[in-house]
């Protein structure tokens, strides 16, 4: 096999490998995204922090795919036993999904991108040892960047505050950086991009967005030491002093705030509804949630396949101008036979039988271990071939692995 012949056959094994994975979980996605949705709406409806905090069972989604209940529970089994033939035998499906992943990265991070190009070319100052850019467009002020998170003021608004109000803007986008919040954006991104046949995932993002920005309130709120009413005032201002549209505005502005009145307005009746909170109780409630996401990770890792399986299938064939499988009863056949790193052990008379009985003509052929990405689905198995004649009782025959180029290692590790 040439190597272009092997790049090709790799890359066709990665498209239904993780195809198969990534519309499995975008299948629980649909029923995460429903039972958020109801949950932000009912119980927690005002529960700021516990309604911020819903967003992080989405962590979970992209390990789903591996679970053996795919495979092991009936009820999932026969939901989904279609789809995932589909998966598996329809290349050109894989190879669509794969497309499908590519074009939403391309959309999504080629926004993030040209944002970040912008922002490097905005006017840099410095206010309160603070370094932010400044920006001519008119836009509500919002923090761009990860590992150097920039925040982008309108030139606008520093002409028309006060000190101690610009103070108050700063001090909300560098909670929203303190928060984590543009990493949760970018996690977002990412499953917007894996799970691109989930439009909720797109349409909802908005509800996301809205959460994270009444965290960011109430937080700055209690940190200002300041009124409800106070923080509420600067909200108002900048929605008068913005214009709600502008031309040229990048639509990839993270977290710069609603633009619709009816948004505002929700934030604003959230804010005049603000009352102190216990940062021990917070704290301790983020915690709680970081251990039960942990929790919860750490079952789906025990519920689910491997990267790579250990295959302990013993199949025999023959072939005598086709291939024909005699036999995969692998219970059966390792009362005959059994197997190291360097011989295949047969018991002769017992084996010979059992090719009579089932008039096996031609090479016999004894397929063996190997590995398994998923139950039928790929890998690799060992092989030998067995030659009748031997007066031993046990038939030793040595083989060489296959396991140890540099081909299997890649395709154990994906």
């Amino acid at each position: 096999m040439s190597d272009a012949t092997r790049i090709g056959s790799l890359l066709d094994f990665c498209a239904v490998y993780y195809t198969t994975q990534l519309v499995r979980c975008a299948l629980f996605s649909f029923v995460l995204t429903g039972l958020v949705l109801l949950l932000r709406r009912t119980v927690f409806r005002k529960r700021t922090f516990f309604r911020g905090m819903l967003w992080s069972s989405f962590l979970l989604l992209p390990f789903l795919g591996r679970l053996k209940l795919f495979y092991e529970n009936e009820a999932v089994l026969n939901a989904t036993w279609r789809l995932t033939a589909i998966t598996m035998s329809w290349l050109w499906v894989d190879r669509l999904y794969m497309a499908g992943i590519l074009a939403a990265a391309v959309g999504i991070f080629g926004k993030r991108l040209r944002l970040w190009r912008a922002v490097a070319g905005m006017e840099q100052v410095s206010l309160d040892n603070v370094r932010i850019r400044v920006t001519d467009m008119k836009v509500t002020p919002f923090t761009a960047g990860l590992l150097r998170p920039r925040i982008v003021i309108p030139k606008v608004m520093l002409e028309s505050y006060g000190r101690e109000e610009v103070g108050a803007v700063i001090q909300h986008e560098r909670t929203h950086i303190r928060l984590g919040h543009v990493w949760f954006g970018l996690v977002w991104d990412i499953l917007r991009c894996l799970l691109w046949v989930n439009p909720f995932l797109t349409v909802f993002q908005k509800q996301f967005r809205a959460d994270m920005e009444d965290v960011c309130d109430r937080v700055c709120i209690q940190s200002s030491g300041g009124t409800a009413q106070e923080y509420g005032l600067v909200l108002l201002k900048t929605l008068k002093l913005l214009r709600y549209e502008a031309e040229g505005t990048p639509s990839a502005v993270t977290f710069a705030g609603e633009r619709e009145f009816a948004d505002m307005k929700r934030r604003m009746k959230e804010i005049a509804g603000f009352r102190p909170y216990r940062k021990g109780r917070c704290a301790g409630m983020a915690a709680a949630a970081a251990l039960v996401i942990a929790a919860l990770l750490f079952a789906v890792h025990t519920q689910s396949y491997a990267r790579c399986n250990e295959s302990r299938e013993i199949m025999v064939g023959t072939y005598d101008g086709e291939p024909e499988i005699v036999s995969y009863d692998t219970a059966g056949l390792s009362r005959m036979i059994s197997y190291d790193d360097s011989y295949v052990y047969v018991e002769r008379e017992a084996f010979e039988d059992f090719l009579e009985e089932n008039n096996a003509d031609g090479e016999v052929w004894i397929v063996f271990g190997g590995f398994y990405k998923l139950p039928g689905l790929a890998g690799m198995a060992e092989a030998c071939i067995y030659e009748s004649g031997s007066g031993d009782g046990i038939v030793r025959i040595p083989y060489e692995s296959v396991m140890d180029n540099c081909y299997m290692k890649l395709l154990k590790l994906l």
